[in-house]
């Protein structure tokens, strides 16, 4: 089962063992960040340093001047975390080890593009502004990620991509110092706190008959049970029962309307730009009323637009089941396992959990991730590889 390990190239660049030992894991690939939003990562085993802080949403190699000159949104150069072409530098690194490289591309997260261009953001239903989420019905935006994908997934000698969310981002986001969680949302009220006003999408609910104050102000008064912890158990129908069911399924088709056209532009413009047999990936949810890094789809149309998905498999195999219902002949389901202990992961049980995920569809593995992962929990990696070999 081909498999293949997580990587940034700050775990490789200046670590002369790093390739190697990423690829004595057992895999045959790596997916290495090419763009990344914001983040503090350790690096354990790295001989120049331990914490690598990524102050904000970067592209991890040169950006193209031509590309993006006179445009008002523009990918940011990383700083001194990821200097000059980090990614080109790692990708050369782990191709000598003998791997297949396949570049990991974040496209709607990003908070400093929300900082500096504020109305970008999404805006929830009492006004305030979601900076770390950009609109994706926002035509600017729309075109800023179509480019920014294409860019930073058709890199010099890259096999593939992995889009990651590619789709609505929302309220749910690893912020720093998060305090969010006081009281418990569950879908439906996440859902709710993420659902945008911003002009784009006032337009939007407006052509679909909708009153875009009276809409606000409706989920306003549906979210008050929630505040009061009355949040109602389910997925979907949870939503309905608190939006009411007419309204719940306009705001649906508004967004379901603007992630799957996004999702086959983008999809579509990389196939363009790369070369014969480069495969696209997206991570994503088969629920396509969900938001965050793993964006949700239909995952009917998905397999026909894409190669296929990478699925988070961290509390079970299950939201395999509906791609593997759709799924055609050569289309990957790669189920997503986290592999740091620390970070909730469990690779004392990756055999059993990716015969499981076998057992559901699943075609290949991803492995999240080789550069955070203690040395026990590579070694048990290394081990769970060579028992499915």
């Amino acid at each position: 089962m081909r498999a293949s390990a997580f990587v940034y190239p700050w775990d490789v660049n200046g670590d002369p063992d790093a390739a190697a030992r990423i690829a004595g894991l057992g895999v045959r690939q790596a997916t290495l960040a090419s763009a990344y939003h914001s983040t503090r990562a350790l690096t354990p085993r790295h001989p120049r340093h331990r914490v690598v802080t990524a102050r904000h949403a970067a592209v991890l190699y040169p950006p193209d001047a031509a590309r993006w000159e006179g445009r008002r949104l523009r990918p940011y150069p990383a700083g001194d975390w990821a200097p000059g072409d980090a990614y080109g530098e790692a990708a050369g690194a782990l191709a000598g080890a003998g791997l297949d490289v396949h570049t990991w591309v974040v496209l709607a997260h990003n908070s400093r593009l929300g900082e500096e261009f504020p109305d970008t953001s999404v805006v929830n239903a009492y006004g305030d502004r979601y900076p770390w989420a950009p609109c994706i019905a926002q035509p600017g935006t729309r075109a800023h990620l179509t480019d920014l994908a294409v860019e930073a997934a058709v890199r010099p000698g890259a096999a593939g991509t992995e889009l990651e969310s590619l789709g609505w981002y929302g309220l749910p986001h690893l912020h720093a110092h998060d305090k969010t969680s006081g009281v418990a949302l569950g879908d439906a009220g996440t859902y709710l706190m993420s659902l945008c006003f911003c002009p784009s999408c006032r337009d939007g609910y407006t052509q679909l008959g909708l009153d875009a104050q009276e809409l606000a102000s409706a989920v306003q008064r549906a979210l008050e049970p929630v505040w009061r912890g009355g949040t109602p158990a389910g997925g979907w129908e949870a939503v309905e029962k608190l939006l009411g069911g007419e309204l719940a399924t306009a705001t649906r088709a508004w967004r379901d309307s603007v992630a799957r056209s996004l999702q086959t532009d983008v999809v579509g413009a990389v196939r363009a730009a790369a070369p014969e047999g480069f495969r696209i990936l997206l991570h994503a949810d088969p629920d396509s009323y969900h938001v965050g890094a793993n964006a949700g789809v239909d995952p009917r149309h998905i397999l026909t637009v894409a190669d296929g998905v990478v699925v988070p498999c961290a509390g079970g195999s299950g939201l395999l089941t509906p791609f593997a219902a759709h799924a055609a002949e050569g289309n990957v389901l790669a189920a997503n396992l986290p592999v740091v202990a620390g970070m909730g992961g469990s690779p004392g049980t990756l055999f059993e959990d990716a015969r499981r995920a076998a057992g559901r569809g699943a075609t290949e593995l991803r492995l999240y991730h080789a550069g955070l992962a203690s040395d026990q929990d590579l070694s048990l990696v290394t081990e769970a590889l060579t028992r499915l070999s």
